[in-house]
């Protein structure tokens, strides 16, 4: 499927993803061939509790792609990139099952912070373009940090 750029936040895509529901459970997709998200890094999974924020998180050459196969999340990011047209720009949007099955790809350089919101443990599955190196990731505190966006009073 096609990406549909995200037009708030540059270098943001938003990917449709299959779904085929049998009597059995579903089949989910996630990508097919190596051309819709560049080199292969790993793959790793995040549980995130109902109500509870995990943010914020910069990395400053891995490339993301989350999608939530099982139950809900809210997903902030912001554009604190220098050069970026869309800089200072915050996007807001909600991944999961069953209406917003997709994959979002976030540029290196993109903070972003999650919440669950489903009534139960969600998943996020991340593949990313290079392996995991703490060296290259920052994070900042949920509050008190210089993103204008307040977790106290989001979905």
């Amino acid at each position: 499927m096609d990406p549909i750029v995200n037009p708030a936040i540059d270098g943001v895509h938003l990917t449709p993803l299959a779904e085929i529901e049998t009597p059995e459970g579903a089949v989910l997709h996630f990508v097919r061939g190596m051309e819709a998200i560049g080199s292969f890094g790993e793959v790793y999974f995040s549980e995130v509790h109902p109500g509870v924020v995990k943010a914020w998180k910069l990395h400053k050459r891995q490339k993301q792609n989350f999608c939530v196969p099982v139950g809900r999340i809210f997903l902030v990011l912001y554009d604190d990139r220098h050069d970026s047209p869309t800089r200072g720009t915050i996007s807001q949007l909600s991944l999961g099952r069953p209406d917003a099955y997709c994959r979002l790809t976030i540029p290196h350089g993109i903070w972003y912070g999650f919440k669950g919101s489903a009534p139960a443990t969600s998943l996020i599955c991340n593949v990313t373009d290079i392996p995991h190196d703490p060296a290259e990731a920052v994070k900042m505190p949920i509050h008190g940090s210089s993103i204008p966006f307040n977790w106290d009073q989001s979905s």
